[in-house]
């Protein structure tokens, strides 16, 4: 569904990313792996439009993405939730919700539909549906991770692209946040994972890739990154019990 080729981006005169190449297929969970600095979220905002490519090609489901806005993007099927929690504090949990569905807001015929997501991603998060009517910033860290991610879902993407969900969390929400991750991908919408645990990532990936300082130096099955001796000495914290 996704195809990047040779992808080259800069911030300013800084080469960020040299000429990486990867794919998701539908239905995948895929996950970007690397130091920090490697270029993970780089690649996350270049496929998102929020970086112009340099040099390189993109294709999301065939179509060219190079003249497409990032607006667009989201309107044919491409979410992404950045890292931070970035959320809208001072409007309430529902109404960040509805943000995620802003595509489909103005059309009346839809409100049934919307309605619909609203419930699902509160039956997925129940948390949102109990603090619903309260502001964003009187939420957890973890809560509003989960209020990114739903935000992302009410998109109704076709790829969800997430960036470090389990930063700062504690070991019970990132169980949490992944559970969530798993239920998503297995409803339809594929995944693109960045993540700093990568023992995480690869249990629930299909496959994997490995960035170091903008270069793609690593990919394969999640099965074997999990095998790989490189990956246990850079990555896994050693090896394997």
């Amino acid at each position: 569904m996704l195809s990047l080729q040779g992808v080259v981006t800069h911030y300013g005169p800084i080469l960020a990313l040299k000429g990486i190449s990867l794919e998701v297929h539908e239905g995948e969970i895929v996950t970007i792996l690397g130091a920090n600095g490697a270029g993970k979220s780089t690649t996350l905002r270049a496929i998102s439009g929020l970086l112009p490519l340099s040099a390189g090609a993109m294709q999301f489901f065939g179509e060219d993405l190079a003249r497409v806005s990032p607006e667009r993007r989201v309107a044919k099927g491409i979410a992404h939730v950045p890292e931070g929690r970035h959320v809208f504090p001072g409007l309430t949990v529902r109404d960040n919700l509805l943000l995620g569905a802003s595509g489909r807001l103005r059309h009346k015929g839809l409100q049934k539909e919307i309605e619909h997501d609203l419930d699902s991603v509160c039956t997925l998060f129940p948390d949102l549906r109990r603090f619903s009517s309260n502001l964003a910033w009187t939420l957890s860290g973890g809560q509003q991770q989960m209020l990114a991610m739903a935000r992302g879902v009410m998109a109704r993407p076709r790829l969800l692209m997430l960036d470090e969900p389990s930063l700062g969390l504690a070991p019970l929400v990132v169980e949490q946040v992944f559970e969530a991750i798993q239920k998503i991908n297995a409803a339809g919408t594929a995944i693109l994972l960045v993540e700093q645990n990568a023992t995480l990532a690869l249990e629930i990936a299909a496959r994997g890739y490995v960035l170091e300082t903008g270069l793609l130096v690593l990919q394969d099955s999640a099965d074997a990154l999990l095998n790989d001796q490189r990956m246990r000495e850079a990555y896994l914290g050693g090896a394997r019990a």
